[in-house]
């Protein structure tokens, strides 16, 4: 069992930044990849970035070149530097965890609120 803590969110300007946390505790070992997902009102839950155990990365088309995933899952912590942010980017920001067995069923958080407005 994993359980996934996120902080960091809340009200942000455009053109802002963020930075947003992860901790996972729990059987970190059997942890293949942790990322990032937002959902908005109305819409799908889509991958916002995640990295891997051996810290390959790979980000969602809306937002490379804007926001990165750093951290490392044998240290239990992720984080995402969102910049340049854009009201587009308003939503719930939800870690996951990936086991390395696929039939295992992902791990998510409780969410955290990002509200980008002027």
């Amino acid at each position: 069992q994993v359980e996934l803590v996120e902080s960091g969110g809340g009200l942000v300007q455009p053109g802002g930044s963020l930075k947003l946390s992860c901790v996972a505790s729990g059987d970190i070992v059997s942890i293949y990849s942790m990322g990032w997902y937002r959902q908005a009102p109305a819409r799908e839950r889509e991958l916002v970035a995640f990295i891997t155990t051996n810290m390959r990365k790979n980000y969602g088309e809306s937002v490379k070149g804007r926001f990165t995933i750093s951290g490392n899952i044998a240290k239990n912590t992720i984080y995402l530097h969102m910049n340049n942010l854009e009201p587009e980017d308003t939503a719930v920001y939800y870690c996951n965890a990936h086991p390395f067995v696929a039939a295992e069923p992902d791990y998510w958080g409780q969410g955290t609120q990002v509200t980008v407005s002027s």
